[in-house]
């Protein structure tokens, strides 16, 4: 990332700090599920119950979003990021000496609840972007969420398979977070954000939540998209261990977790779809992204026991998914800075909301219906995708989702005809 893409005044290296600090905590929610089939053998239970420990994680994460991402548009974020980064750490040492399934998902609520610093820099990194650039920076930040979600089951799946229990990745995974205490913060403003005038009582911010969606047209459609292609992940991931343990692939969780790494080919040629929104808009993203994942189902479907296939249809997972996220938020974002974070607060909880329904729905359809339950649970939402992308661009047209005044006068929108100046001469990009 060159300095070119961040206003003067930005510290340098600040964005691939943000990108290497979102992987980190954010893989704190994924390492569990290549190890859930070795949790079930740990506790003596079956595979849906030790399922509610990956189910947690995404349930915590959401309730996060709306208790503490709002909280970025006016606190200090340095203090923010520092005591967030300290809960988290506790809970995985918690979740390491967990006794039971259900004292397990109970720090994986818990410290997914406090591993939301992803969503507290992505508003962040945005208003550090120079001219044009907001999707290129989130792109990049967008990557290192992806590729923490996908290595973090390799990680987690090459630790059980050294020391033999899968208690030592949330011990590990204790040790990066409390490492990341002696950087991240340096990186993180100090201040509030400039355009906070006066303090807003906590109540009052959580209030002002649910009247975002019926004001932002751009928020609607963003947080259906993000819900329905997420969940569509959520389902492949959440039970993927349980596929490639069962006969007669029977595969181990070392091997289960180098599926992460299979993905990071995709993972990696998604931050190009930041450059694309920024050029285009993000609509034509959006369709990019839902046709990769739908084949990535197409080839989950005929896979039988084929991990070459698996692996391209992971990879076209992943390039999905990201796109879909940097094409949704670069189009929220165009509004106001000042109410960045709660824009991103209604967006991601519906993401992870949906991310928790995909993995209970294909928890539920893997045992009575098998691998063939898991990708109709993924083409099912895939399809509720399109259908919302379709229904909002009849609505709206290709241009602008929303009223122009959305963005700040003398600020950049993006928006899904391309990036234009607010306040002056609006010019779009030839399509």
């Amino acid at each position: 990332m060159s300095s070119a893409a961040t206003r003067p005044g930005v510290k340098r290296g600040t964005i691939p700090v943000f990108a290497t600090a979102t992987a980190l905590t954010v893989s704190n929610i994924y390492f569990a599920q290549p190890l859930l089939d070795e949790i079930a053998h740990s506790f003596h239970t079956s595979a849906s119950t030790a399922g509610l420990v990956a189910t947690a994680g995404q349930i915590g994460y959401a309730l996060g979003i709306v208790t503490v991402v709002p909280l970025a548009d006016g606190a200090r974020l340095r203090r923010l990021s520092t005591v967030l980064l300290v809960i988290t750490t506790v809970g995985l040492l918690a979740a390491a000496l967990a006794p039971s399934v259900a004292l397990l998902s109970l720090a994986a609520l818990v410290l997914s609840t406090s591993t939301v610093l992803p969503q507290v820099i992505m508003p962040t990194v945005v208003s550090m972007a120079s001219a044009g650039n907001a999707g290129r920076v989130l792109a990049t930040v967008g990557t290192g969420l992806t590729l923490g979600a996908l290595l973090s089951r390799t990680a987690a799946g090459l630790i059980a398979e050294a020391t033999g229990t899968w208690r030592a990745g949330y011990a590990v995974a204790a040790l990066a977070t409390g490492a990341l205490l002696l950087v991240l913060p340096r990186y993180m403003p100090a201040d509030p954000p400039a355009l906070v005038r006066h303090k807003v009582r906590y109540v009052r911010l959580l209030g002002s939540l649910p009247p975002l969606i019926t004001q932002h047209a751009s928020l609607r459609v963003s947080a259906a998209l993000g819900a329905t292609v997420f969940a569509a992940f959520s389902a492949f991931w959440s039970s993927l261990a349980f596929h490639l343990t069962a006969p007669p692939i029977g595969l181990g969780p070392a091997v289960i977790g180098l599926f992460g790494l299979f993905s990071v080919p995709g993972a990696l040629a998604a931050r190009y779809s930041g450059r694309l929104a920024d050029r285009w808009g993000p609509l034509r993203v959006n369709v990019l992204a839902l046709t990769s994942a739908a084949l990535a189902f197409v080839l989950f479907a005929v896979a039988d026991r084929s991990l070459v296939i698996l692996a391209v249809g992971c990879n076209l997972l992943g390039f999905g998914t990201t796109s879909s996220q940097v094409a949704n938020q670069a189009r929220i974002f165009a509004a106001q800075p000042a109410i960045r974070a709660r824009l991103n607060t209604v967006y991601m909880f519906s993401v992870f909301a949906g991310g928790a329904a995909g993995s209970s729905v294909a928890a539920a359809a893997f045992s009575t219906c098998g691998w063939a339950g898991v990708v109709a649970t993924g083409l099912g939402s895939l399809l509720l995708a399109a259908i919302a992308l379709t229904w909002h661009t009849k609505r709206t047209g290709p241009g602008p989702a929303g009223r122009p005044a959305e963005a700040a006068p003398g600020r950049e929108a993006v928006t899904d005809s391309g990036t234009a100046p607010v306040g002056g001469r609006c010019r779009r990009h030839p399509t």
